[in-house]
């Protein structure tokens, strides 16, 4: 999986220069707990994911980095909002008041909702078009958005700013599925039944409820 978002500066954590010294060790494993993190939250697999994060944050701490143990909680705060989860992102704010950059803040002000607060210059550049747009033609550019990942939290955030409608419902399931995401998917598929159900469509209602049932299997199997 891509490193969640370009602001996420921890692409550059795994990274030396040519010829330079190796990056620290704190550098690395925070890095690839992260990735940890966030491939086995969006799997469901919540206790195996919040210890990879845990881990995370200590290599963040120990080598005493405020703003990078604050990009860590903006990255846990973007895979929840991935997953329809109403994250404030306060763990990232209270750190941020210590210790930020611009890119950070961004990303947190587009997480949040407060887009016209955001810099859309300083966003991720698969995340700009989506925010410069009019209301109305944000859902159409869901299908551009090529990170999965991305696309993801993008439509994620267009419900919660009840800008969504039904062809951003199935887009962010059938990419939850594509990738084998069960948590946002098993989300994604129950607000379709539930709007299924509201409009009598009994076809999609049992087509949906054993999608649902499948998944909800899957995760089962791996609590």
């Amino acid at each position: 999986m891509k490193i969640l978002l370009a602001l996420v500066t921890l692409i550059a954590l795994t990274a030396c220069g040519s010829g330079g010294p190796p990056p620290p060790d704190w550098k690395t494993d925070a890095a690839d707990l992260i990735e940890r993190y966030k491939k086995h939250a969006l799997l469901g697999e919540n206790t195996l994911a919040e210890r990879y994060f845990q881990q995370a944050l200590l290599a963040t701490g120990g080598a005493g980095r405020v703003a990078d143990t604050a990009r860590l909680w903006l990255v846990r705060c973007a895979t929840r909002r991935a997953m329809l989860i109403d994250d404030a992102c306060t763990e990232y704010a209270d750190l941020a008041r210590i210790e930020s950059n611009a890119a950070d803040q961004a990303y947190y002000q587009f997480l949040t909702l407060h887009w016209e607060a955001s810099d859309v210059s300083l966003l991720p550049k698969h995340h700009r078009d989506l925010v410069a747009a009019a209301p109305g033609s944000r859902p159409a550019l869901l299908a551009k958005v090529e990170d999965p990942l991305a696309r993801l939290i993008d439509a994620s955030l267009l419900v919660m700013r009840q800008e969504a409608d039904d062809a951003t419902l199935t887009i962010a399931a059938e990419t939850a599925s594509s990738q084998g995401w069960r948590q946002p998917l098993l989300t994604y598929l129950k607000v379709q039944e539930k709007q299924a159900a509201t409009r009598g469509n009994s076809a999609d209602q049992l087509r949906l409820a054993r999608r649902i049932q499948m998944v909800e299997e899957s995760l089962a199997a791996h609590k």
